[in-house]
C-alpha cells in the first residue's frame, strides 16, 4: 500500500509539472487520468500491480 500511495503521488506531481511546464495541455491530462482510473477497475489491475511492486523491490535489492 505504502508502493501505490508513493507511485500515485509521484506520477501526481509529475503531471502536475508537466502540466505547468507547458509539456502536456490540461486535456490530455485529464484523459491520461481518467485512463489510469478505469485502468484500475479492469482485471490487468493486479498484473500491473504485482508488476511495479516487483520493481519496487529489486530497486530496493541495490546496493550502492
Amino acid at each position: 500500500m505504502v508502493i501505490s500511495l508513493s507511485a500515485a503521488l509521484l506520477l501526481a506531481i509529475v503531471l502536475v509539472v508537466m502540466i505547468r511546464s507547458k509539456t502536456i495541455k490540461v486535456g490530455p491530462a485529464i484523459v491520461a487520468a481518467l485512463f489510469g482510473f478505469f485502468l484500475a477497475s479492469t482485471n490487468m489491475a493486479p498484473d500491473i500491480n504485482r508488476f511495479l511492486n516487483s520493481v519496487a523491490d529489486t530497486i530496493n535489492q541495490i546496493k550502492l
